[in-house]
């Protein structure tokens, strides 16, 4: 791990000097993953840093999962939104995480969202950045990960001999682009198929269903999502944030009419509503951009 973690600090400052842009993938483990299925790039779990240009990080830290419907990651939700954050200062790494397609079933994808969420916040401490100021985006699915890893934290293993499993996995914040949340009467089929399989216990399809478990120590959210959504229902959203509402954590909601699912920051033909330009100002709100 140690040379893992060397590794990203050449990054850092290699990435700092030619302006914001990506290092290589580097493992979140130093060996296999837990439940690692095989040793193919698609059962080992990654993070890939986005910098800022040279002098122009803020200190926060930003914690990207694409989308994708747990099949596949949607890389205009990783690198297009790592490469837009990190021109505003936002150090930024995306998360290639193990996938239902590849035959992997929750908590192989939480597993990996906390891992990269404790080494965010090892690096911040290591690299000056805040360790405080660690944020989570996700889209679709990702969303839906993210909104779990905002959910299912833990304060991390005071006595662990790895010393990245002893920081806390809990996302100072997160935003939730158009997110998969419930797995109940509004929820994404797929998602639910490539995370718990065919037949899950209700138990379980509850446990991941979001919007049952916030509590008041909910990370703080940002959420966007489009009436017009006809893949990811925008009561998904809705649900979410009327759950944040009742826990008494601070949220964000924005909900637009027209948009169709997966819009992220736009493309040639399809713009994306105002959300990012909103979600600045929040994050300014918050103190998360100084």
């Amino acid at each position: 791990m140690l040379r893992v973690c060397f590794g990203f600090a050449v990054l850092i400052f290699s990435a700092s000097l030619l302006g914001a842009s990506s290092g290589p993938e580097v493992p979140l483990w130093a060996s296999a993953a837990p439940g690692a299925l095989g040793e193919k790039p698609q059962d080992i779990p990654t993070l890939t840093l986005f910098a800022p240009a040279a002098g122009k990080a803020n200190g926060a830290s930003l914690l990207v999962l694409p989308g994708g419907g747990y099949a596949h990651l949607a890389d205009h939700e990783g690198a297009g939104y790592a490469e837009w954050f990190a021109a505003q200062g936002v150090t930024c790494y995306v998360l290639k995480y193990r996938l239902g397609s590849a035959g992997y079933r929750h908590p192989a994808m939480l597993n990996d969202a906390a891992r990269a969420l404790r080494l965010l916040r090892s690096w911040a401490k290591r690299d000056g950045l805040d360790p405080a100021r660690i944020g989570v985006i996700g889209s679709s699915a990702g969303g839906h990960l993210a909104s779990t890893l905002a959910t299912h934290f833990d304060a991390g293993q005071a006595e662990a001999l790895d010393l990245i499993e002893r920081e806390s996995s809990r996302p100072d914040l997160a935003i939730l682009c158009y997110p998969v949340i419930s797995f109940l009467e509004f929820g994404h089929v797929g998602s639910r198929k490539n995370l718990l399989g065919e037949n899950p216990d209700p138990a379980l399809v509850r446990y991941l269903s979001s919007e049952l478990q916030v509590t008041p120590q909910t990370s703080p959210c940002f959420i966007w999502h489009t009436v017009e959504d006809k893949t990811v229902p925008v009561e998904n959203a809705q649900l979410f944030a009327a759950a944040l509402r009742v826990a008494r954590v601070p949220y964000s909601l924005h909900i637009y009419e027209k948009g169709a699912h997966g819009l992220g920051l736009g493309r040639p033909g399809k713009p994306a509503p105002p959300w990012a330009e909103q979600c600045l100002y929040w994050l300014r709100e918050r103190k998360f951009l100084l």
